[in-house]
């Protein structure tokens, strides 16, 4: 069949982008994609989605390979149960023992560490029970003791967020019983997302706990008026992983583009993008990328504790979850 000269022009422009695309893919070492399938779920914790860090990452991803990327922002426990029902092809979390349980049941393989920060307990300008400054738990006892005299509010997440998983291992190391304590009338749980939460306690005059990136947009942004009283250190040590869906346990994820995906996030222009989100906009950063320290243990007292707290058997990924891709774990 005879092609003219505009024939031979299309043909030309399609050959060109079917060899920009493979290109692309063969980059990140994940092979050519399926071009039917350019479709990218992530299913990923609010904090992440809230902040915009997510928007910056989309925007640099997109432009250079072929995926469309499409967020789901929810709690972790919740971003974890999209994953598992086969509504997500990865996960960005932070809670480490909701991820150990989804790489042993099955759902997730591949994951690397991407980010960190801390979480803060934040509360009323004026600080009425003086916390400023204490341990975490310490703090928490104050309140509690503040909270049944009828002096002061603590919302909660009250959800299965990554958050509200640091929340509990808080109270359960200042030997509170948490299930008790619902019950009292100064605890109140939102049952909402980070920054939902914040604003409840800024409503309430209360106090609450917070991932510090959440915490610094609401507050640059003139949303809330609380401030950080308690922040920093082990205890509050905040750690964000993404994890690819396990194609053995859902042919249906796009586990090319997941990996391609993960491997942005982990190479230097992703980390990057991390480090330098926000620092125009806020008082510091609102994540700090992970992947150089790990890497090098430029700090290694932050790196103890990230491992102490992150790593399973002394890995970020055991290699029975690591799926042919040692290459992700040099």
């Amino acid at each position: 069949m005879k092609i003219g000269t505009l024939g031979i022009w299309l043909v030309a422009i399609v050959l060109t982008a079917s060899i920009s695309v493979s290109a692309s893919a063969l980059y990140f070492g994940v092979g050519p994609f399926d071009r039917s399938r350019t479709k990218l779920v992530v299913s990923t914790t609010t904090s992440l989605y809230d902040t915009g860090l997510l928007d910056a990452i989309e925007d640099r991803f997109e432009a250079a390979y072929p995926v469309d990327v499409y967020f789901i922002s929810a709690g972790t426990g919740i971003a974890i149960a999209y994953a598992q029902r086969g509504d997500a092809d990865m996960i960005l979390v932070h809670a480490p023992s909701s991820e150990q349980t989804f790489l042993e049941g099955g759902y997730g393989v591949c994951r690397k560490i991407i980010a960190y920060n801390f979480f803060a307990i934040a509360g009323p300008e004026q600080d009425p029970t003086g916390i400023s400054g204490l341990a975490p738990t310490e703090a928490l006892t104050r309140i509690v003791e503040a909270g049944r005299r009828g002096e002061v509010f603590w919302v909660s997440r009250g959800d299965a967020s990554g958050t509200h998983a640091k929340e509990k291992e808080l109270w359960s190391a200042a030997g509170l019983n948490r299930a008790e304590l619902r019950d009292e009338a100064w605890y109140v749980e939102s049952g909402t997302g980070m920054g939902k939460t914040l604003q409840i306690a800024n409503e309430k005059a209360a106090y609450t706990l917070a991932d510090m990136g959440t915490y610094l947009k609401y507050y640059t942004d003139d949303l809330i008026s609380l401030r950080v009283v308690v922040d920093s250190g082990r205890d509050l040590l905040n750690v964000y992983s993404a994890i690819a869906v396990n194609q053995t346990y859902n042919p249906e994820a796009n586990f090319g583009a997941a990996i391609a995906f993960i491997k942005f996030l982990t190479s230097e222009e992703g980390q990057q993008i991390i480090e330098q989100f926000g620092r125009d906009s806020y008082p510091q950063g609102l994540f700090y990328p992970a992947v150089q320290l790990l890497k090098e243990n430029t700090n290694p007292t932050l790196v103890d504790w990230i491992e102490e707290f992150a790593y399973f058997d002394g890995q970020e990924c055991p290699e029975e979850y690591q799926n042919d891709h040692k290459e992700m774990y040099g």
